[in-house]
Formats: C-alpha cells, sequence, structure tokens
C-alpha cells in the first residue's frame, strides 16, 4: 500500500477511491436525515439504531472518519505535488485560466467542506459522544426495552437548525460540496480509467447526483429550521 501511494497515479487512484467511499456514506447518511422531513419517529429509530449498533460505531465509525481524513490528506498532497510540478510560481500561473472554477479551486472548496465537517462534528458527533460516554446516557444499548431517552434525535436535530446564521453556514457548505462533488466525479473517472460504453450516462448520472444530494441537504437544513419545535 504504501509503495503504491509513493507514486502520483497511484495517490490519484487512492484519491479517487476514497472519494467513492465517503460518496456512499454521503448517500446513507442523505437518506437517514431524509426521514426527519418525512418521517421523523423513522428518523428516530435510525438514527438510534446507528448511535447505539456497537457495529456501527467501533467498526465502521472509526472506518468513516480514517477516510475523511485520508481523502483530504491526499488531496492536499495532490496539490502540493500540483504546485511544484508546475514551472513558475503559482501566482504567475495561467495555464488552467480556462479551465472551470471548481477544478482550479478544489482545495479552497475542500478546505471550506472540511472546516464544515468540524462544526457537524461538533454539532452532532461530540455532543452524541459526550452524552453516551461522558455522561453516560447509554440507554437503549445497555437496555433495549427501555428507550425512553434513546429517541431524543430529532428533537436535537431540529434545535440544532434553530440558528439562521447555523443554517446559512450549512447552504453555502453544501453549496460548495456540490461544486467540489460535480469536478470530483469527472476526476474519479478519469483516475481509476473508467471508460467503456456506459461511462458517458454514468457521469451524466454523477452529476445529477452531484447536485441533488447537497440540494437535498439543503432543503432539510431549510426545512427544520422553518418548523421548529415549541419550547
Amino acid at each position: 500500500m504504501s509503495g503504491l501511494l509513493k507514486s502520483s497515479i497511484g495517490r490519484k487512484v487512492a484519491m479517487a477511491l476514497s472519494g467513492l467511499f465517503l460518496v456512499v456514506f454521503l448517500t446513507q447518511h442523505f437518506v437517514i436525515n431524509s426521514t426527519a422531513v418525512i418521517a421523523p419517529d423513522t428518523f428516530n429509530t435510525w438514527s438510534h439504531f446507528m448511535g447505539t449498533n456497537p457495529l456501527v460505531q467501533f467498526a465502521l465509525q472509526p472506518v468513516l472518519i480514517f477516510g475523511v481524513v485520508f481523502h483530504f490528506v491526499m488531496g492536499f498532497v495532490l496539490e502540493l505535488q500540483n504546485r511544484k510540478a508546475r514551472p513558475v510560481k503559482y501566482a504567475n500561473y495561467k495555464g488552467g485560466a480556462a479551465a472551470p472554477w471548481t477544478s482550479r479551486n478544489m482545495i479552497l472548496s475542500g478546505l471550506v467542506i472540511l472546516a464544515f465537517l468540524g462544526l457537524h462534528f461538533y454539532d452532532f458527533w461530540i455532543h452524541e459522544m459526550t452524552v453516551k460516554y461522558v455522561q453516560g446516557d447509554m440507554t437503549g444499548l445497555i437496555n433495549p426495552d427501555d428507550l425512553s431517552s434513546g429517541y431524543r434525535y430529532y428533537e436535537e436535530t431540529v434545535h440544532k437548525f434553530e440558528s439562521p446564521v447555523r443554517v446559512l453556514l450549512y447552504v453555502i457548505s453544501f453549496v460548495l460540496l456540490a461544486l467540489h462533488l460535480w469536478h470530483g466525479f469527472a476526476s474519479t473517472f478519469q483516475s481509476v480509467g473508467f471508460n467503456n460504453s456506459y461511462s458517458k450516462a454514468l457521469s451524466k448520472f454523477a452529476k445529477v447526483w452531484a447536485v441533488a444530494i447537497p440540494v437535498g441537504f439543503i432543503f432539510i437544513a431549510v426545512y427544520l429550521h422553518l418548523n421548529q419545535i415549541p419550547h
């Protein structure tokens, strides 16, 4: 594995594969979150399962965190590699002037998305870890028959979107995520050498997905903001 990552092609392939892995997670995350709009009870049930299932908590969750860190580290490494390979200083480099904004600013959109993930982790993951492992509220994990505080997820999620400032930050982040995914899919297919009779159709589907999923997340945030639970 280490030998593969030493080559430029190997790093690009690793970057592409880690991106596809995060795409799968993002889709699953959206499916669960969308139920907060159409079926709050289902959202509570699924969130409770994800928050208390040992396989998810102690196996899949660490893999996800590693995938996020690995993807962004590879992105920064490839960006530095590209800058070093340019014959002139980056500030004077005009070779990509005709390229789309997204392709020329992937590192910028990536940094904003990384900052957003920090906010998202603070809002939800750190809070959840504090409730379960600091406050000791393991309801539903220790005693599956006692779900009195296990179904708190919907109310907590709605409350997080009470602030219009936080909602605006989420909207901006998801717009940049859409731009990042739009270009990222094209780079991924190129990196893994995917080029056959189905590639054009899959590329079109990927572009639709790159817009639809972030727009869906934006809708969820705005919807929850406008439908606050009375205190």
